[in-house]
Formats: structure tokens, C-alpha cells, sequence
């Protein structure tokens, strides 16, 4: 059976920490991680089988967490100091990612589960996207063609939200909600809900402006751009509605109303998805061409190394990849 393919996240940070405790708990027997064995047995590993391939997975000895180190991993990491950005651990996380993608995409994984990587780390090490989802989309992208249209998911068992922006300044988030970023999130939304249910999924689309601009009175996006792009969607047969003010819209959608909520701004999707709990939110990339969760925090770099880390969320991860493998292969 091919694994999940679990990559490590910057070193310095909880990754590590909450991969073993994950694995110690059972939650990692059909996944294979990429990264340093030093620095996961660092992190409270008792024993790691390095292999070579993830297919090599099922000669892994029981009690063992494979670990399969990508080719230019940078050396040394487990004598960098904990909670601190360092330019190798972002290329070491970036390398891990890279690897990842290159080994589901030829098949030798169902999909892949992301720990948390340090954004500065990245920066530091040169690595020119601000967060997984960018590089993930253009590792994605097919030669010669455009990248692949892909948006952020926030789940958890309350709440689901799609963000049409995200790792933006807000100042410029608010102009890159246009009527085709929109219509093309609903269109994502839409396909990637279709296949974990059997029903049409209902959409609720979360306005920009308070009271979704009251009628105009606090801003005209929701006449211009938002409305026209919903009845688009629905002219296309998304079961789409909206847009609702965004202040009660998550409320409703919490209560059962709706099963997924379309956000116009990363803050606006993403403040009411953790407010109810980031110890079991997933992060999922919609759009790409394999399965990809993540947790929903970062690497905690102040309580990194002190055994506090919860790995709560990477479980909700582990999981949720594997409910979207399944859906992926029936569909």
C-alpha cells in the first residue's frame, strides 16, 4: 500500500515534536516522513529506520517511524538551537516539501500531510513563497501551462471555510477580490465538497464590507463583485447563496445551515475556524492535483523542545488525508 507522505516542517519548531507524538500514538502506520532522523529522534523518537524509497515502508520494523531523508537535506540541523528562525531550517523544510511533491506526483504517495513551517526561516533561506500553499502550487503547476487555480481550506468538525485571498496585506487583499477570484472559489469549493458528500453542498458566501455593505451604504464590492459572482456560480448549478454579512454568517453555518462558508479575506475565514479550537483544525490546499492537509498552527517556536506540543491537529490531518484519499479514489 503507498503511504501519506508526512514532511518534517522547520526544524526548530513543534514539527518534529508532534510527528513522534503522533506515531507514538499509532497515528502514522501507513506514512512515511521526510526529514532528518537526528532531529526527529531529538524530538523524543525511540527508534527511526531511514529508507530509500517509500515503498520501502512495509520492511520498516515495528516501532520503528521511517524516515526518508530527501537528497540535499541541508547537515546538521539537530545542533541549530530550538525556537530560533535559521535560513537551513527553512531550506530543509522547503527541501521536504519539494521531495514530497515529487513523489506523490510519480505515484509512491496517496498524499501529503505538511508540519508547520516558519515563514521567516523561508524567507531566510531564499525560498521565494510565503507559505505552503504558494509553493505548493507552483510545484504543482504543469510545465509550460498556468498554475493551477488552488485555495485555502480551514476544516474542522464545526466549521469549514474557503478563503479567496490569503497571504496578502490586507490593503491588497481587498483588490484582488474580483469577480473571477470569486466565481473561481466557488467553482473549487464546489468540486472538492462534491466529493465528500452525496448531496450538493450548500455554500454560504460571507460578504466583504460590515452587513455585507448594507446595501451599498458601507461599500459597494458586495453589488459590484461578490453578488454577481454567486449568481454565476448559481447559474452554473453551485448551490451557492449570499453574500451575508460577515459577522453571523460562520454562526449559522456552525448551527448546520450551511456546510461550507466562501471568505473573502485570510482573518475573516480564519479567526472563527480557530477561535473554536486549533487542536482539531486542518489546513487544506483545494485545487491541486493530489490530496494535501496540514495542521492549523504554526511551529510554536516558545514552547518548542519542552514537551508541552499538542498533536492533536497533525492527527486531524493524518485523517482528514486519508478520508480525501479515499473520496479521491471512488471518485
Amino acid at each position: 500500500m503507498k503511504p501519506l507522505l508526512v514532511t518534517m516542517g522547520d526544524a526548530a519548531g513543534i514539527g518534529p515534536e508532534i510527528i513522534v507524538r503522533a506515531f507514538l500514538a499509532g497515528e502514522l502506520t501507513d506514512a512515511v516522513v521526510l526529514g532528518d532522523p537526528d532531529v526527529l529522534r531529538r524530538a523524543g523518537s525511540p527508534m527511526t529506520a531511514v529508507i530509500e524509497a517509500p515503498a520501502d515502508l512495509a520492511e520498516v520494523p515495528p516501532g520503528c517511524l521511517p524516515v526518508l531523508v530527501p537528497a540535499g537535506l541541508p547537515q546538521g540541523l539537530c545542533k541549530l538551537p530550538l525556537g530560533q528562525v535559521d535560513a537551513r531550517n527553512g531550506a530543509a523544510a522547503a527541501c521536504c516539501i519539494e521531495a514530497a511533491v515529487r513523489l506523490v506526483r510519480a505515484g509512491q504517495g496517496t498524499g501529503i500531510v505538511t508540519a508547520p513551517i516558519h515563514k521567516e526561516a523561508f524567507a531566510a533561506a531564499g525560498v521565494p513563497y510565503p507559505g505552503h500553499t504558494e509553493m505548493l502550487q507552483a510545484l504543482a503547476a504543469v510545465p509550460g501551462q498556468l498554475l493551477p487555480s488552488v485555495r485555502m481550506m480551514l476544516a474542522n468538525d464545526e466549521l469549514r471555510v474557503v478563503l479567496v485571498t490569503i497571504h496578502l496585506s490586507l490593503r491588497r487583499a481587498i483588490d484582488e477580490v474580483t469577480f473571477d477570484a470569486v466565481l473561481q472559489t466557488l467553482r473549487i469549493a464546489h468540486r472538492a465538497a462534491a466529493a465528500w458528500s452525496d448531496t450538493p453542498p450548500r455554500i454560504a458566501v460571507a460578504g466583504l464590507n460590515p452587513h455585507a455593505g448594507e446595501g451599498g451604504l458601507f461599500g459597494d464590492e458586495e453589488i459590484r463583485i461578490i453578488g454577481p459572482a454567486v449568481q454565476a456560480a448559481v447559474a452554473e448549478g453551485i448551490r451557492a447563496s449570499g453574500p451575508y454579512a460577515p459577522d453571523t454568517v460562520f454562526m449559522r453555518a456552525r448551527r448546520g445551515e450551511f456546510d461550507l462558508v466562501v471568505a473573502m479575506t485570510h482573518d475573516h475565514g480564519l479567526i472563527p475556524v480557530k477561535y473554536l479550537g486549533v487542536e482539531q483544525g486542518v489546513n487544506v490546499t483545494l485545487g491541486l492535483p493530489f490530496v494535501r492537509t496540514s495542521p492549523d498552527h504554526g511551529t510554536a517556536f516558545d514552547i518548542a523542545g519542552e514537551g508541552r506540543a499538542d498533536p492533536a491537529s497533525l492527527v486531524a490531518a493524518l485523517r482528514l488525508a486519508r478520508r480525501l484519499v479515499s473520496a479521491a479514489a471512488r471518485g
